[in-house]
């Protein structure tokens, strides 16, 4: 039987979230998944169909979301449906809810320099198969300044700073780009590239949030 995914989008169209799901659902389907695509949170109101999802990949910015329907997500990657996702579609998803934080494993809270920042992304767990292969490479795009669960596992990261502001006070930081951790039983894959969808739709980028999706899903 195949697996069942479930992507919802919406929020800030600056990060193209209409884009980013077709881009995830084209992976998705690719591997074979059946795979429906919403762009309401309303999908969440349903609590026992979540939890027979496979899957669950939320692209949305700067929303605010139900308590009910956070906690409805919540319960269903608790009792092993997989969550992923990248950039603000998951980690500054829902400013206002502390549940979804929890969850997801981290939460934005600033990009020094806007768009058009070139890093490096640094492979730090290089024999994990979720990175295994990749080598270092280099983005132009936003930087994401994190605040971050300590109990995620890293598997990628870039350097701050790159771009002056306060935060360069506290020296060199390496701060999470891709990451993973356990919610329950459920797995949780977040990736912070993809401010735009030609930066995670080839490469190195692409690869990553496919093994990463692939990971996540029960």
């Amino acid at each position: 039987m195949a697996k069942r995914a479930l992507i919802t989008w919406g929020g800030w169209d600056g990060h193209q979230p209409d884009l980013v799901s077709a881009l995830f659902a084209e992976v998705l389907r690719a591997e074979g998944f059946e795979v429906e695509v919403h762009d309401t949170l309303s999908c969440f109101d349903d609590a026992a169909r979540l939890k027979t999802l496979d899957l669950i990949v939320p692209i949305w910015t700067m929303s605010t979301i139900a308590k009910e329907q956070s906690q409805a997500v919540a319960d269903a990657v608790e009792s092993g449906v997989g969550l992923a996702g990248c950039q603000g579609g998951m980690c500054d998803a829902v400013r206002n809810d502390v549940v979804w934080q929890f969850m997801t494993g981290a939460q934005w809270v600033a990009h020094p320099g806007n768009d058009g920042v070139e890093y490096r992304v640094r492979i730090t767990d290089p024999a994990n198969p979720l990175v295994e292969g990749i080598e270092d490479f280099m983005v132009k795009t936003e930087q994401y300044y994190l605040h971050v669960d300590p109990a995620v596992k890293v598997h990628a990261v870039c350097e701050f700073p790159v771009v002056d502001g306060p935060h360069a006070a506290n020296g060199p930081v390496a701060m999470p780009i891709g990451f993973t951790k356990m919610w329950g039983k459920g797995r949780v894959y977040y990736n912070a590239l993809g401010h735009h969808a030609d930066v995670i739709d080839h490469g190195a980028p692409l690869e990553m949030l496919r093994r990463g999706m692939l990971w996540a899903a029960r």
